[in-house]
Parts: C-alpha cells; structure tokens; sequence
C-alpha cells in the first residue's frame, strides 16, 4: 500500500467507478459488502457493511488495502485478513469520514500491516 488513501495502479479500479453493493473479500473470506464508497483524490476509502459477521458493524477500508476489483463478479478483494479488518479503528458515523484524527488513525493502522 504505498498510498493507503489511493487504489494502486493494479487493482483495476477506473476513475468514478461505483463499487456500491459489491462483496468485498479479505485475504481469508468474505466480510460484507461495499455500502458507500469516497472517490475524493488522496482520501479514496470504502465503506462496508459486515452484516455476515457476528458484530456486524461497518467498517472503513482505505483504497490502498484493495487488491484487486473483479467488475464481472462485482467484487473487490482487499489484502488484510478479517482479523486485521476487525481490528481496525473502530467506524462508527459518517461524519468520521472527514475526521483527520480518525482518518489519520486508520491509514497508521492499515499502513503498519505492511501491504
């Protein structure tokens, strides 16, 4: 993840494209589904809904995290493990979304996974 708030160049992501409501993958399974997604230059970020897990909760994922974006099938695979995800800082409202200390906190996190 070189820029954790941009897609690489390999994931397959194209300017403005709409993820919402595709199923998101981890390193080891599924974890939910795009809800909402950011498309702001330099703070790219989905928003997933992991009803299918126990806590069921939503989470935020930097662009730097996918891995690859599969329009066909309409998913997007993301390199943290579910475990990493569920670890992540806490997503709990929206207005986090332009919060620089919470945005901040979450680029440190998914950025000391080392991807």
């Amino acid at each position: 993840m070189s820029s954790v708030w941009t897609y690489g160049q390999d994931s397959g992501y194209m300017s403005r494209q709409s993820l919402v409501g595709f199923t998101v993958e981890a390193a080891d399974g599924g974890i939910g589904h795009v809800d909402r997604q950011q498309d702001q230059p330099g703070m790219q970020h989905l928003v997933v809904d992991t009803g299918v897990w126990k806590f069921g909760r939503s989470v935020l994922i930097p662009a730097g995290a996918v891995i690859a974006i599969d329009t066909q099938a309409q998913t997007v695979k993301v390199a943290p493990s579910r475990e990493e995800i569920k670890a992540a800082p806490r997503f709990t409202i929206d207005s986090e979304t332009a919060d620089r200390d919470y945005l901040s906190a979450v680029g440190d996190y998914y950025l000391s996974l080392g991807r």
